[in-house]
């Protein structure tokens, strides 16, 4: 039991305990409310910079055969703006929200790990710093920001413009999966006790629907970059043509991650909406479970569409009626969102604010881009403005009508949060009609010239064309576009200095986030709450008042720990106190050593490279400590009479859950790859009557009978493992003979003259050696853990997080080992 203490003497210690240093300290902060506004404020640069290539790519087409640009300085710039907006503006900022906001809306005190989102930032911001830089330099990528092979390929690229791309994306990418990853493991395990699933606020349902897309959707865009960037620097010929490869496998990896991709951007702006659309209607949400049938919709559609992009590359027409059916069909949910909205609106008394404002916006732009994708969705009509100025127009209207304006919408909702001022509005008026007239001044027109014929992707057109006029007009609505922007930018950032100041909730909602003082502390809740009802529903004033007294659980501090509540995945039981890792330089230091790697891949100092990939793995080693550990053994309180473990004496933490997580992004990852060895047997040129020179090595099949001996090993139940040491060693060793084996065979059977059927069993190869490696090197992470006295009889996530990875190695190193008999069937008609 703990004594009750004042409000104030609690805010102190808990700011003692979660508050982030100033000067340099500030670079180790950890804190989800420091991360998320890191996020979103380094993706606004990314989006000015992004807007500015905009900019210069309207000069450039204003009129016709312009000099402003040469051929060489479009191309980059078109495949940086494309980049940029996808890439770096577009995800960071909705995981700069969800990380800023989720804690709070969950009634949590952070996310699940903390360190892993200060991980993934210093990851983003260094990996787009690689294309920015590039860009500064006159390197930058340059075949659209879609990479298209043949022609990103070193024949046609030939200097390090297309690795920038490859390698700096991929980079990037590891902030996407340790956000997806954190996202959902927050929502699942770390919501207040009482907010089961169907209490949840609808925020978070799209971000876990969203989060869930990205695991499975990012993946085959990582193994594509991974597969050209090793056609490029090795020779492995995947996507060339004239060695079996076939260039529409980048295609198909790429839409695989870029189709569900525009959803993953729509989504959660549609998750703004669905969350303040509702307050400043003064009523709550229509169709709650509709709306999250409607994602869960979307979400399974979103996966059947990615040939929706290649309806002219020669695809068989039972596929296109098949992607053709699933493209219209994936409006039913969309229009149910949209119908749900003007139901809420309807039903209420909206009042017309700013954010109220730009989300008419929105309605009046999707509903266009809607209308126009079903269109493309046709294939006919697609055949005929495929890879013209129609499908920019559409491309435009659903990201930025489906992002920007909910998301302006969304930072006039929550500045007054943030910043803890609200809104003066003198220059939000304008900002707004400036930014709605000039893009639709841009783009509108845009579906005119691509129906006159005008291709996208060009630098200039002859004078005699029909397009000069239309284009000039796009110029002119794109810079009173840009000073919309400009103007909103102004109007937020004015916000923070002369806003007016409030005490509490000022749009009178009924969501956690407002049931603190703002701007938010840094541990959100003094006391965290307990719901009883759905969470968009809540008596926030009073709600706030008594959490601020520390009437609730862990209203307290203890040991200097930072500590929040696990709960059940679905009925939200407390079953579990979460003590979060304190600040630390190791998330910076880290992410700066992975940036070694890929500087090093892309110097071409492939000596420096493995050594750097070490550090790396060195380092995330040096995140296991937990001083919690020694210091516990028992129950602790976590107030209203609760007792609970620490969550490293549960049976279901956190990390459990992140690795089943981890599994899947790399299953993922595996099935891409055994795709993509399948598609060029079926549509590659010179794939008959092949006989792969790995199918007769019997190095592989021993490595890979040792290794599955290891993985079986490793995965017996945790105790066991705790009482056998031999059992221990015996699989730490057993993976070394089979990585021995295999890297022995993988050196043996290297050749510059591969034919893609080799190369695809060579990556293969790689994927199970990569994994071998992993679970040796987790083997001997246990047998250290256990001799220091981390891992006891009540202490077992190390040895079960262990048991998930060595029972998914068996399963693929089963799959490694008959995979080349596979191909080699195949390719002789099963003979």
């Amino acid at each position: 039991m703990t004594q009750k203490i004042s409000p104030i003497r609690l805010h102190r210690e808990l700011e003692a305990v979660w508050g982030t240093g100033k000067g340099w300290r500030r670079l180790a902060a950890v804190n989800h409310n420091i991360i998320g506004a890191r996020f979103m404020l380094t993706a606004l640069v990314f989006f000015g910079i992004g807007g500015f290539l905009g900019m210069l790519i309207r000069t450039q087409l204003a009129t016709s055969e312009s000099r402003f640009l040469d051929a060489a300085e479009y191309a980059q710039v078109f495949t940086m703006h494309g980049t940029i907006m996808m890439f770096l503006f577009a995800i960071p900022f909705f995981e700069g929200l969800a990380i800023y906001l989720l804690p709070k809306l969950l009634g949590a005190r952070d996310l699940a790990f903390p360190r892993l989102s200060a991980y993934g930032y210093w990851c983003y911001l260094f990996g787009g710093s690689m294309l920015i830089i590039a860009l500064v330099a006159g390197v930058a990528p340059n075949g659209g920001w879609f990479m298209y092979t043949p022609l990103s390929s070193s024949t046609y690229s030939p200097g390090i413009n297309a690795d920038v791309w490859l390698l700096g994306i991929t980079f990037v990418e590891i902030s996407a999966m340790t956000a997806a990853i954190e996202i959902v493991v927050t929502i699942l395990k770390m919501r207040a006790p009482g907010m089961s699933l169907d209490r949840m606020p609808i925020f978070a349902w799209y971000m876990l629907v969203v989060a869930g897309m990205m695991v499975i959707g990012f993946p085959p865009l990582i193994l594509g970059s991974i597969l050209l960037e090793a056609e490029r620097a090795f020779g492995l010929p995947f996507f060339d043509p004239t060695r079996g490869g076939d260039p529409l496998l980048w295609q198909h990896l790429f839409w695989l991650f870029g189709h569900p991709e525009v959803y993953i951007i729509f989504l959660p702006a549609a998750g703004v909406i669905s969350t303040i659309l509702p307050v400043l209607a003064r009523t709550p949400l229509t169709g709650y479970k509709i709306i999250i049938a409607g994602i869960l919709s979307m979400a399974f559609l979103s996966f059947g569409l990615w040939v929706h992009h290649m309806y002219t590359t020669g695809i068989p027409h039972v596929a296109l009626s098949f992607f053709s059916a699933a493209s219209a069909l994936v409006a039913v949910p969309t229009a149910t969102q949209i119908f749900a909205w003007i139901a809420t609106l309807s039903q209420g008394r909206p009042s017309f604010t700013i954010p109220m404002l730009h989300i008419f916006g929105f309605f009046f732009v999707f509903v266009i881009g809607g209308l126009t994708g079903v269109m493309l969705a046709m294939v006919p009509f697609d055949q005929q403005a495929h890879d013209t100025h129609f499908v920019v127009a559409h491309l435009h209207y659903v990201l930025v009508g489906g992002f920007l304006f909910p998301m302006l919408a969304g930072a006039y909702y929550w500045v007054p949060h943030i910043s803890g001022r609200q809104p003066i509005q003198h220059m939000s008026h304008a900002a707004f009609w400036m930014i709605f007239i000039g893009f639709n001044l841009t783009f509108f027109t845009m579906h005119l010239t691509g129906l006159l014929g005008m291709p996208r992707r060009v630098d200039t057109y002859p004078a005699e064309s029909p397009w000069e006029w239309l284009n000039l007009m796009s110029s002119i609505g794109s810079f009173i576009m840009a000073m919309g922007f400009v103007l909103a930018a102004i109007d937020l950032f004015l916000v923070f200095f002369f806003g007016r100041p409030f005490r509490r909730n000022p749009w009178n909602a009924s969501t956690l986030e407002w049931a603190m003082p703002t701007p938010p502390p840094s541990y959100n809740f003094a006391a965290l709450p307990s719901v009883d009802t759905r969470a968009d529903r809540l008596d926030i004033n009073r709600l706030g008042s008594s959490l601020a007294a520390g009437d609730g659980y862990l209203g307290f501090t203890r040991n200097g720990w930072m500590e929040t509540l696990g709960v059940s995945a679905v009925h939200a039981r407390p079953n579990q106190i979460i003590i979060l890792p304190r600040q630390t330089y190791l998330p910076l230091i880290t992410a700066l050593v992975t940036g070694l790697f890929f500087v090093s891949l892309l110097a071409k100092l492939y000596v420096i490279a493995p050594l750097a990939l070490l550090a790396v793995i060195g380092l995330f080693l040096k995140w296991t400590p937990n001083e919690a550990v020694q210091t516990t053994g028992s129950e602790l309180y976590a107030g209203k009479g609760l007792v609970l473990p620490p969550h490293f004496e549960s049976g279901d933490p956190p990390s459990l859950m992140a690795m089943r997580l981890t599994l899947l992004v790399t299953a993922t990852l595996f099935t891409s790859l055994l795709f993509g060895g399948l598609f060029l047997w079926v549509s590659a040129p010179g794939w008959e009557n092949l006989a792969p020179s790995s199918v007769s090595s019997l190095w592989t099949l021993l490595a890979c009978a040792v290794a599955i001996a290891a993985a079986v090993l490793g995965s017996l139940p945790a105790k066991a493992m705790l009482r056998t040491p031999f059992l221990r060693l015996a699989s730490m060793a057993l993976y070394g003979i089979a990585m021995a084996l295999l890297l022995v065979d993988l050196v043996r059977t290297y050749g510059t003259e591969f034919h893609a059927s080799d190369a695809v069993i060579y990556a293969v190869n790689i994927y199970g050696l990569i994994h071998m490696g992993i679970g040796g090197l987790l083997s001997a992470f246990c047998i250290w853990r256990i001799q220091t006295g981390y891992v006891t009889e009540n202490r077992l996530v190390d040895l079960l997080i262990m048991g998930l990875w060595n029972r998914y190695v068996a399963a693929t190193t089963a799959i490694v080992a008959a995979y080349p008999y596979l191909l080699s069937l195949l390719q002789g008609g099963g003979s």
